[in-house]
């Protein structure tokens, strides 16, 4: 198959999806597909009669992946390097190359690729995509309408109320929410402007800059659950088993996920029982389908250490696919190699939409 493996982006993600796109591209291509890495933001300038031969040169576009780093990108300094200064999300060559291909392998994390923008145009024109649909990505990535929508289905998760920039001043005492609190931007992820605070000016400074990550217009605000985490992976509607997830410090933030010795990862968990694991692979699966979505995703639970209560905190609709990533972990634990995870991502895509 031709394959389009499409990452990076105008997102504080970048990094992380441009290192899971490379992982993807090197295992199709070692299955025997054609496959290229492309950047959404940057394209691929090409003349535009030769654009097939794309699919065969040999770089295979993975000189654009160079790791991830500690901090998230400086995605202004990244859009004054585009060449041709363009407003468009998309960059040259990105929607002629995705319709040449046989599909578009959607190896994009956070706003640009999982909030549903990018699959509904790919629908309008015909694109074959992986991965869930537009409606699916555009529910579970604003974190409140998810979170109303669980409240609605009995998915438990932890009660919230967000602030926008017009409302952002509103003091803590008329929100009736008591530190310590949550705060996260409402539609972003990998952990990136996620914040724990325990007293009033650690929660003013974590308004401020929760609502500098990749111009949120809406922060939400949260109960702080101690507890421990744990991930859901589902593909087409069944969980896998559960990751347990223990940072070495602190909570399971951007530095944690990405780096070498950042937490330790647990497959199947050992801190809590069969029962338990089943009624929250259950309650995955539920928002799962609570969200409309279809081909995989990710579930993200807390474990009440007080009482053994757990929550559903969000659903990824494109998880992390790099060698650090829950995902392939779990699907490791159920008999799927990255190679045949790949492959059934692209097939359920099929099942799903073509």
């Amino acid at each position: 198959m031709k394959i389009i493996v499409l990452a990076g982006g105008l997102s504080p993600e970048r990094d992380v999806s441009l290192t899971s796109g490379a992982g993807i591209c090197r295992t199709l291509r070692a299955m025997g597909h054609q496959a290229f890495l492309m950047d959404v933001f940057f394209g691929f300038p090409y003349d535009a009669d030769r654009l097939m031969e794309v699919f065969d040169l040999p770089g295979a576009g993975l000189e654009i992946a160079d790791g991830i780093k500690t901090t998230a990108p400086d995605l202004d300094a990244l859009k004054r390097s585009r060449p041709d200064q363009s407003d468009c999300m998309l960059g040259p060559n990105v929607i002629e190359l995705c319709q040449m291909a046989d599909i578009t392998f959607m190896g994009l994390h956070g706003s640009i690729g999982e909030d549903g923008k990018l699959q509904a145009t790919f629908d309008v024109l015909g694109i074959r995509y992986t991965g869930p649909s537009a409606l699916g990505c555009s529910l579970s990535m604003n974190k409140l309408v998810a979170k109303q929508i669980f409240k609605m289905s009995d998915v438990p998760t932890p009660r919230g109320t967000s602030l926008t920039r017009k409302t952002k001043d509103t003091p803590l005492t008329e929100l009736g929410y008591y530190l310590p609190l949550v705060i996260k931007p409402c539609a972003s992820g990998s952990s990136i402007g996620v914040y724990i605070v325990h007293t009033e000016e650690e929660y003013t400074e974590a308004i401020r800059r929760s609502f500098e990550i990749d111009m949120e217009e809406e922060v939400v605000i949260e109960p702080y659950i101690k507890g421990r985490e744990f991930a859901c992976g589902i593909i087409a509607g069944k969980a896998l088993p559960l990751v347990e997830i223990i940072p070495k410090s602190g909570f399971f933030n951007y530095e944690n996920k990405y780096q070498d010795g950042g937490a330790q990862e647990i497959c199947p968990p050992q801190s809590i029982d069969a029962a338990t694991q089943q009624k929250i692979q259950k309650a995955g699966e539920k928002a799962f389908e609570a969200l409309r979505m279809d081909v995989y995703s990710r579930a993200d639970f807390i474990v009440d250490d007080e009482d053994g209560s757990f929550y559903c905190l969000e659903v990824n609709a494109l998880p992390g696919m790099t060698p650090a990533s829950l995902l392939p972990k779990a699907a490791k634990a159920a008999g799927l190699e990255y190679s045949a995870l790949c492959q059934r991502i692209i097939d359920e895509s099929y099942k799903a939409r073509y």
